[in-house]
């Protein structure tokens, strides 16, 4: 017989495979592809891990494999990055580090997720835990699992046996939410883009900046005007780059040295850059709550369309920096 929670897991997957049959008209014709980022793969449980974004961090590890990638800024203006999983789970992904008060929306619209960090300020804790989501903080689970490189100097020695993390989530049944819609179509270019090569993101203490590569495909990424190179000696990049213009404002929560953790508000509407196949198109962003996903709307009010692959979001206050093809060549 099974028990209740094997039920309700049942019934959650179930839930998000009828999802997958109402949105499939969304996603390019063929193989299965995930939900999250439209690339052939299957839609499953999904897990958010937290990763270090400091220069000192690189070489990254497992970045590659993410359906979906945020960039957010943390105390001192520094970069951190929440990576969501779910088309396939990496061996390692690190280095991990502790999770920040934007997580719990951040997170909020893909269900409940198993989320992966390495601790975070004792006032946060409770609210983690009280949040929609498998809290698998390093806290709750052995050194097995949250590794530590030798290679690496503390606190960037963190990583994370992800394939053994999401092995007990199955062993302990742990209700966690498959891939389903979030707000993300896929399909062929629309029109109205400006030709871009180039963009230059923008935090206090951090830079991104993404170059096409018509060869590849996708927007390599430079990180603080070094190569984004992940330890796999992949070049990260997305084939869709989404420059979400976020309120950045302080919050109650302090780090260990005393610097004011900033809360990234993702809820509500804005305005956001979406950049795929060599073009940008300026859209407005819209999400009416926590539980809601996000749509980008075109000018013309047509939602738009994502290129199907890894899609990178880089939440900023700050204008970008666009560098049109018809000035510069690309790579």
């Amino acid at each position: 017989m099974f028990s209740k929670k094997v039920f309700v897991l049942v019934l959650i997957f179930s839930l998000s495979l009828t999802g997958c049959a109402s949105v499939k008209k969304l996603l390019p014709q063929g193989s299965e592809r995930n939900l999250l980022s439209g690339k052939v793969g299957s839609n499953g449980p999904i897990l958010v891990v937290k990763i270090d974004d400091t220069t000192q961090a690189h070489p990254q590890i497992g970045l590659e494999d993410a359906d979906v990638v945020y960039i957010e800024q943390v105390e001192g203006g520094l970069t951190r990055l929440a990576a969501v999983f779910s088309s396939a789970i990496p061996h390692q992904v690190g280095p991990v580090r502790s999770a920040r008060i934007s997580d719990i929306d951040i997170v909020a619209q893909y269900g409940r997720v198993a989320f992966a960090y390495s601790g975070a300020q004792r006032k946060l804790l409770p609210v983690i835990a009280s949040a929609n989501l498998q809290d698998l903080g390093a806290q709750h689970e052995g050194a097995s699992i949250f590794t530590t490189d030798p290679n690496r100097i503390p606190p960037y020695a963190m990583v994370l046996r992800a394939d053994l993390l999401m092995k007990k989530v199955l062993e302990k049944q742990y209700v966690i939410e498959k891939a389903k819609y979030v707000g993300s179509i896929f399909g062929d270019k629309q029109e109205g883009g400006t030709p871009t090569v180039k963009v230059v993101m923008h935090w206090p203490a951090a830079t991104y900046s993404a170059i096409w590569s018509q060869t590849e495909g996708k927007w390599l990424l430079d990180h603080n005007n070094s190569s984004d190179i992940a330890e796999s000696g992949v070049h990260l990049g997305p084939t869709t780059l989404i420059i979400q213009m976020v309120s950045i404002t302080p919050s109650e929560y302090k780090d260990k040295l005393g610097g004011v953790t900033p809360y990234s508000n993702t809820i509500g509407t804005g305005k956001a850059y979406v950049l795929r196949n060599g073009e940008m198109f300026a859209t407005t962003w819209s999400r009416p709550s926590a539980q809601s996903g996000t749509i980008f709307t075109l000018e013309n009010g047509e939602q738009m369309k994502f290129e199907a692959g890894q899609i990178w979001i880089a939440l900023t206050d700050r204008e970008p920096d666009f560098t049109s093809r018809l000035t510069t060549k690309t790579k």
